[in-house]
């Protein structure tokens, strides 16, 4: 980034507490305590944490309605480049999410706009993720057929810029597996979302999609999902090894919604809890936006 009032217009790299950092240690820290509390360990250490995040800053939203990168707002020096380091507070973290931080995560949309969408493989990986955190399947979808997209001349058979080899390595000579596993990573998180606490089925589903499957699927704390969805009606069927509580979220404009073949009163959050290895069915209809 540029430093203000500075007529070299020199480069600089290097500021104190750039908002990657603070979301990461806000992580940590936030992981931390959970397990102390969970494992009813170390308590002076959680205290000290607990008075640590408190003194971590914000997430702050610039003048022109994005994300800052920075504690101060500095003039990017590369505007498109392909990082975005400061949306790891929306993926992989769970610290933005258009249901809890509505105004971070449309402020995350405006950093991503400005950005844009060309970059190498592994950098349209990252952005099909931010894309499915927002909810918006239709971007992500976009993104995942550019990341395919021949990165050789078929007529050359040079490279011809990003994308993905014939051999179907994500191109960044030699090859980045992030970008590969990425994409895979980028699909599941249209399909399937359960960092935030609850469980959300089908969230960035693209138009064309419209009717489907996945079986198999993992939500956090080892939930087996098995999900199925027509442009009418989306049911879910899922299990977990061991007894425990879950949130299942429900979108606002869905209808009939039913647990186990019985009609249950809709609300924001459905809480139910699981026996061991007992299988629920999850159905409603009008659910998607």
């Amino acid at each position: 980034f540029y430093m203000p009032d500075d007529a070299s217009r020199s480069k600089v790299s290097i500021c104190m507490g750039p908002t990657m950092d603070t979301q990461l240690i806000r992580e940590l820290f936030s992981n931390v305590v959970m397990a102390s509390e969970l494992l009813n360990q170390d308590d002076s250490l959680r205290q000290v944490l607990h008075s640590a995040l408190a003194q971590l800053p914000d997430h702050k939203i610039a003048e022109g309605g994005y994300l800052q990168e920075w504690l101060e707002d500095y003039e990017e020096a590369e505007l498109n480049h392909r990082h975005v380091s400061h949306l790891y507070g929306l993926h992989p973290s769970n610290q933005i999410s258009p249901i809890t931080t509505p105004e971070l995560a449309k402020a995350c949309r405006v950093t991503l706009n400005r950005r844009g969408d060309e970059a190498t493989g592994w950098s349209r990986a990252w952005k099909i993720n931010f894309w499915a955190r927002l909810h918006d399947g239709n971007r992500a979808w976009e993104l995942f057929k550019s990341l395919l997209k021949s990165s050789v001349d078929s007529v050359t058979l040079q490279e011809a810029g990003a994308g993905t080899y014939p051999n179907l390595f994500c191109s960044h000579p030699p090859f980045q597996i992030d970008g590969n596993f990425g994409g895979a990573a980028g699909i599941m998180e249209m399909l399937l979302q359960s960092h935030a606490g609850f469980i959300h089925f089908l969230p960035a589903l693209p138009d064309n999609w419209n009717s489907g499957y996945i079986h198999g699927i993992k939500a956090r704390r080892n939930i087996t999902t098995n999900i199925d969805w027509n442009e009418q009606e989306m049911s879910a069927t899922f299990s977990t090894p061991t007894k425990q509580q879950v949130r299942i979220y429900v979108p606002q404009q869905a209808t009939d919604v039913t647990i186990n073949g019985k009609t249950v009163e809709k609300r924001d959050f459905m809480e139910l809890e699981l026996l061991p290895n007992k299988s629920y069915t999850f159905k409603m209809k009008n659910w998607k936006e």
